[in-house]
């Protein structure tokens, strides 16, 4: 939804503070008090949950426009680390004023809750990924809702956008192996559906490639209320 100018400003007016951050510079910890969320600004950030054998499972990655850490407006402790993919610049909230704001202005309560409607059904899709799709229709379908969520945020085409994303980043969101990753990229390619080089991603067909992943993007369009 389009806020208005009186609710950017509204929203403005209990921002804490922008920061810049490296990929080095952590915004939230696993088992962390949750006190604070962000809107990501410029650059690529993701969430994780890290395992009691140091290995990851990523959650999802987060592209500019994104609010961070919404989910602690419903839990008082963190479940994620949340990190720097890029560098990146964030605008910070105390999630006790973020509610308040949204409290005296119910439009932008509506697309605070419309924010975690959608990242739950980011999340539930990505389940389903992992569950039942196989691997080349989990990458597929990756990459087309990048591509949507890029487009969307005006920073790249749903067919051609730029991509900071290792294969082991995408072997980690994706629960397969980075040599794995290699083998489904390359049957995409040569198959003439999607082509990865270079940190650039363009979409060859997006008709078949999304046939071949079953994507309809309708999750991502969460309702608001108001």
């Amino acid at each position: 939804m389009a806020l208005t100018a009186a609710e950017i400003e509204t929203l403005a007016g209990v921002a804490q503070r922008k920061l810049t951050l490296s990929t080095d510079q952590g915004l939230s910890q696993q088992g962390q008090a949750n006190s604070a969320a962000f809107i990501l600004t410029r650059g690529w950030a993701f969430s994780y949950i890290l395992l009691h054998d140091g290995s990851r499972q990523i959650v999802d990655f987060r592209v500019a426009g994104d609010f961070l850490g919404l989910r602690g407006l419903l839990s008082p402790m963190s479940d994620l680390f949340i990190e720097p993919l890029t560098d990146v610049e964030v605008t910070e909230f105390q999630i006790g004023e973020l509610l308040g704001a949204g409290t005296k202005v119910p439009r932008l309560m509506s697309a605070i809750l419309a924010g975690i409607a959608r990242d739950q059904a980011i999340t539930v899709e990505h389940l389903v990924s992992i569950g039942r799709r196989g691997a080349p229709e989990r990458t597929a379908h990756f990459f087309l809702e990048l591509g949507a969520r890029l487009e969307e945020a005006g920073q790249g085409r749903k067919d051609n956008y730029a991509c900071p994303l290792t294969q082991y980043h995408m072997a980690d969101a994706l629960g397969l192996s980075a040599i794995h990753i290699n083998r489904v990229l390359r049957e995409l390619r040569e198959d003439g559906l999607l082509t990865f080089r270079k940190g650039e991603v363009f979409i060859d067909d997006y008709d078949q490639l999304s046939k071949l992943a079953g994507f309809d993007p309708g999750y991502l369009r969460a309702k608001t209320v108001f």
